[in-house]
């Protein structure tokens, strides 16, 4: 805020009444007239503030692009896509446009699945990544609706993935071979053997618990 004071842009004392204004516009449950039943209505009402905001901010209410403002505006493209995903559903939920329970994610899940099993007998390969585009998606809808960040998850089932895959070669090491020279069968009873190896230490410590009891 200095350095645009100093250049004749604005103050400090400008931006403190513009975030005053926006906290008592953005919460007319609080310092209006308005009401809200829960916590989410009050969601539903914020956002649909911010997208009048955007609109009026904007030049017959369009973009850089020329688009109508919309409730989605703020996501950014740039973000990764499991994170996109979220907060475009996210923002979507806000307003109601959401599912009753996460059995109808799920559902929608099986739903995107036989359809990219459908693409796959036959529907090229831009249908295959539209239809696996569909299923991710749906997937980071369920994470949402579980309140699971979905880029945390996959963060942690990446390094879940590679620490049984050197522990593999590891193995085959140690019984004087090289992995990628073993047969499929060999790798998938290594893969077997290593998530019973991992599964060992919590079995362990829960008959200890069960035996003090």
């Amino acid at each position: 805020s200095q350095i645009a004071q100093e250049e004749g842009r604005f103050t400090v004392a400008e931006v403190i009444r513009e975030i005053h204004d926006k906290m008592i516009r953005r919460h007319p449950h609080v310092f209006g007239e308005a009401r809200a039943r829960n916590s989410a209505e009050v969601l539903r009402n914020w956002e649909q503030i911010k997208a009048e905001e955007r609109r009026t901010s904007k030049e017959h209410g369009k973009d850089s692009h020329g688009e109508p403002a919309s409730l989605l505006d703020g996501v950014s493209r740039a973000l990764p896509a499991t994170l996109e995903g979220l907060q475009l559903t996210r923002k979507a939920s806000r307003i109601g446009f959401d599912w009753d329970d996460s059995a109808g994610v799920i559902a929608k899940m099986q739903e995107e699945r036989a359809e990219l099993e459908t693409a796959l007998q036959g529907g090229g390969q831009q249908k295959i990544e539209e239809e696996m585009g569909d299923l991710l998606f749906a997937a980071v809808n369920l994470a949402r609706f579980l309140d699971v960040d979905p880029e945390i998850a996959l963060k942690k089932a990446n390094a879940k993935f590679a620490r049984r895959f050197r522990a593999m070669e590891k193995r085959a090491r140690e019984s004087g071979r090289e992995f990628k020279n073993l047969s499929r069968e060999q790798m998938e009873a290594l893969w077997e053997a290593t998530k019973d190896a991992e599964g060992k230490p919590f079995v362990r410590e829960l008959a200890k618990g069960q035996a003090r009891q």
